[in-house]
């Protein structure tokens, strides 16, 4: 239990209990103290990727496949150039570190190598890198419910998601729905 009552049991239940939910690797850091976050800078970054990966198509060959051979070209040359830009940026500037994550529409599930130094009911900042090719991140004013000791050594902190606008919690749905998509086909492979 923590300071405030709610077990690392409970807030996995708060989170993720009957909701959407994708466990991956993503850059990703929780920073302590109160902050408004960047609401409509993440809902615009949602909505962008949502358009890239809505004209991608890359989960589905047979739709890929109506496409003439110049634009599957294309597309191919535009995806390596994004990849080789994001890396470049990202190796360029103060990168956010690889984490296990678990995320949903409510919060996420954050491993981080040493205690997070937010007490519990405590506010924060998840900056999260919402894809591995963009370098941009969003950032999400969160509230820490609960943190635990996990395996290897590594600290487990569950974080809740503040009350977002209509539109920011629309794209945050559906780039999940997008990612849960993606591990799926990913597992059948």
């Amino acid at each position: 239990m923590n300071a405030n009552g709610v077990s690392a049991v409970q807030a996995e239940q708060d989170l993720f209990g009957d909701a959407l939910s994708c466990e991956l690797y993503l850059p990703a850091q929780l920073v302590p103290g109160p902050a408004p976050g960047r609401l409509p800078q993440a809902e615009a970054l949602l909505a962008g990727l949502a358009q890239v990966e809505d004209l991608r198509k890359d989960d589905s060959g047979e739709e890929r496949g109506e496409l003439p051979l110049l634009a599957q070209r294309m597309d191919a040359k535009l995806d390596l150039m994004l990849m080789l830009i994001g890396r470049m940026v990202s190796r360029s500037s103060d990168a956010l570190p690889l984490r296990a994550l678990r995320w949903s529409h409510r919060g996420a599930r954050l491993d981080a190598p040493a205690r997070s130094g937010i007490a519990a009911g405590d506010a924060g900042v998840l900056h999260l890198q919402p894809s591995e090719w963009l370098p941009d991140h969003l950032e999400l004013p969160v509230a820490v419910l609960a943190e635990t000791a996990a395996d290897g050594g590594m600290q487990r902190v569950w974080l809740r998601f503040g009350e977002f606008p209509a539109g920011l919690s629309d794209a945050l749905e559906k780039h999940l729905f997008r990612l849960h998509r993606k591990q799926i086909a990913a597992s059948r492979r």
